[in-house]
């Protein structure tokens, strides 16, 4: 996806992040099947991209389909992207599918630690999509029969059902998306783009930290404290020893790089780790 349908879809994603904190599984299940409609009908996606068409007038086509039948929020969203513009047909599916899978992982990433270990619910999604994977790769006759055109998607859900018995609610839910309605690919390669979603999220809170010399445990400390001040969550922080860094100290969160030697808000965080 380029061009325009990548500037809508980059809209749409900002827009969802309001509604993020508080989502839930039901919410995606609704926009993936808002996504099953829009696919099931060529003429649809048609009137949906049509350039000649409004967005009000697309988005209202929408709703009056939806009406009823999905949440407020669902409608919302579906509506929001029904208005946006598109390069092809395929683009606003996609985009869909994206918003949808982004809900999933955002549920996931809301929970609390699952485990004794501290594993995180964005990680336990993660190995529940590749223990899934993992388990199809295994055996070319799971893979031919979540090919099979012939076999119903109640039939494919059951067996990945089989295949992840363990796996998290969410990761149940897209490894169910992938198989039923894999829109054209393997469904192992929809769960492994699922997967990097979840690990493109995950990376948002992970601080990479570029210093000139070794910390000590008490500015260890202080790191982590500043860190979660500065973004007010807790964050996995890594240290990275760099003695040719010019400014003290470089911090990369996500695509966020910021530099202290330009960046004023990160001064109480330098002075932290002086301290």
């Amino acid at each position: 996806m380029a061009g325009v349908s990548s500037e809508s879809l980059a809209t749409a994603l900002a827009a969802l992040e309001a509604k993020l904190p508080t989502a839930s599984l039901q919410l995606a299940k609704e926009l993936f099947g808002i996504l099953g409609m829009v696919d099931s009908s060529a003429g649809l996606r048609r009137a949906l991209t049509d350039p000649s068409r409004s967005g009000d007038e697309k988005s209202a086509l929408v709703r009056q389909l939806v009406g009823g039948k999905v949440s407020a929020d669902a409608a919302e969203i579906a509506g929001g992207l029904a208005s946006s513009r598109w390069a092809s047909a395929r683009d606003i599916g996609d985009a869909l599918e994206t918003l949808a899978a982004t809900v999933v992982i955002s549920v996931a990433e809301n929970k609390s630690a699952v485990s004794a270990s501290g594993i995180t619910g964005l990680e336990e999604l993660e190995n529940d999509l590749f223990s899934f994977n993992q388990a199809v790769a295994s055996s070319h006759e799971v893979q031919r029969a979540l090919s099979e055109p012939q076999a119903s998607a109640a039939a494919k859900a059951t067996l990945a059902e089989r295949l992840a018995p363990g796996a998290s609610e969410e990761a149940r839910v897209l490894i169910t998306q992938a198989v039923t309605q894999p829109r054209g690919i393997k469904p192992t390669r929809l769960v492994e783009r699922f997967a990097e979603l979840a690990a493109k999220r995950q990376q948002r809170w992970i601080a990479t930290v570029s210093v000139t010399r070794p910390l000590s445990e008490t500015q260890l400390a202080r790191l982590q404290a500043g860190m979660n001040a500065l973004y007010g969550r807790e964050l996995k922080v890594n240290v990275i020893v760099d003695p040719s860094l010019i400014g003290g100290i470089r911090v990369q969160v996500g695509d966020e790089v910021l530099d202290a030697s330009v960046l004023t808000r990160l001064g109480e965080l330098q002075r932290q780790l002086a301290g």
